[in-house]
This record gives C-alpha cells, structure tokens and sequence, in this order.
C-alpha cells in the first residue's frame, strides 16, 4: 500500500509535428555551445547566474536527496585565491613526467597549465557534490547515485547557462580540496568542478573539433 503523498503532474502535450520542431532546434542550438576560456569582463545580471542555478537544482537525483551545493563566487580576492593554487597544481601536474601521454591528448585543445580564466570571469560557480547529508542536529543522511546525480545537475547547468546566452567551460583541478578550504564548505562535501561563466572574450577562437556522429554514439534497435 503507498504511504506518500503524490500531486498531479502537469504535462502538456505536444502534437508530433511540434516536438519534432522543438527537439530539432533545442540541439541547433546546444550544438553552438562551445567551451570557452578566454572571457569579456562585461557585467553580467546576478539573477541570471541564479536563475541558472536554480534550473541545475531542478535536476533528478538519487532517492530526491540532491546532493549538490553550489558556491557562486564573484569577488576579486577569491577568485584571485582560486587562480593562484589552482595553476600550483597545474604546474605539479604538467611536470609529472607519469602525465607526458594526458598531456600530449590534450595539446589539441590547447590546454595548459595557465587557468587565467578563473580570473577573468565574472562568475565561477563550483560545484559541490555531498557524500552525505546533515539534518540540522548534525545527524548524517544517507545519498545515493552521488556521482551520476551531480553530474546529470552539471548538465543543466551547462544547458542553461548556453540557453541564457552566456559561455562557460568545465574545469575540474584534481586535487581539489583547497577548493573547500577557500570557500569554507564542510568536509561531507567535496568539489566536483569549477565552470567559469560569463560573455567571450572579444574575437575569442575556439579549437576547431568535430562531435562523434549519431551512428557512433546511437544505437537504434
């Protein structure tokens, strides 16, 4: 016998033609997205930045138990902080002779160990993911499907912010817990990426790369 409340969902249909249209332009458009890492200072609306947010949070989860924070970072010094310990740990990392083949993979997107991004962006929004949940008396909540929840959240994050106009690109400095102490997060959370965001740098290029097609990434039975 069910003992949870339910509501009645609200759906509303679309007649095939429409979907197909809907669909059709909803991948015109996230196939313009690109990652950039060069960004504009222009200012950019706090509320967007939220609104964006609050569509990653409509994501599903494992057992609904969210397990994500999100830390929204616009000042100066922080970002400064971010900027300085991150490239320390790039440097470590490129000069690791153990990485010389990443490293070489990488060399096509032009990927380096300088992360001036993190700077120049109006707006880096880290994403926390949760081990576990706390209730206000410090008693421990279980999650569960931790990683695929937080990650399908990115998700659409990254959607929403290409939908709002703005650009991003996904940064994930391993190790990254001094991403915890800068921003002053609890130890049941641990940093799951960094997306710097705001308007592209003017004239910015991108690396010229292509997506696997559909018959490499579809299977249709």
């Amino acid at each position: 016998m069910e003992d949870f409340e339910k509501v009645r969902f609200e759906f509303e249909e679309k007649l095939p033609d429409e979907m197909v249209r809907l669909a059709e332009e909803f991948y015109e458009k996230m196939k313009r997205r690109r990652s950039v890492r060069d960004f504009s200072d222009r200012f950019v609306p706090r509320e967007v930045i939220e609104d964006c947010v609050k569509t990653a949070g409509t994501a599903p989860s494992g057992a609904n138990c969210q397990p994500w924070h999100f830390v929204v970072v616009s000042e100066a010094e922080l970002k400064k902080r971010i900027h300085a310990e991150a490239e320390r740990i790039e440097a470590a990392f490129y000069a690791k002779e153990s990485n010389r083949q990443w490293i070489e993979d990488l060399r096509h997107l032009g990927t380096t160990a300088e992360k001036r991004f993190l700077e120049q962006a109006p707006y880096l929004i880290v994403v926390f993911s949760q081990t576990y949940g706390l209730t206000p008396e410090g008693k421990k909540i279980n999650h569960y499907y931790v990683h695929q929840s937080v990650g399908i959240a990115v998700g659409f994050l990254i959607a929403a912010i290409h939908n709002a106009g703005l650009v991003c690109v996904p940064y994930t400095p391993a190790p990254a817990t001094f991403l915890n102490e800068i921003l002053n997060r609890p130890e049941n959370e641990r940093a799951f990426c960094v997306l710097p965001v705001g308007y592209p740098a003017a004239g910015v290029d991108v690396p010229d790369i292509d997506k696997k097609s559909f018959g490499e990434i579809c299977t249709l039975l």
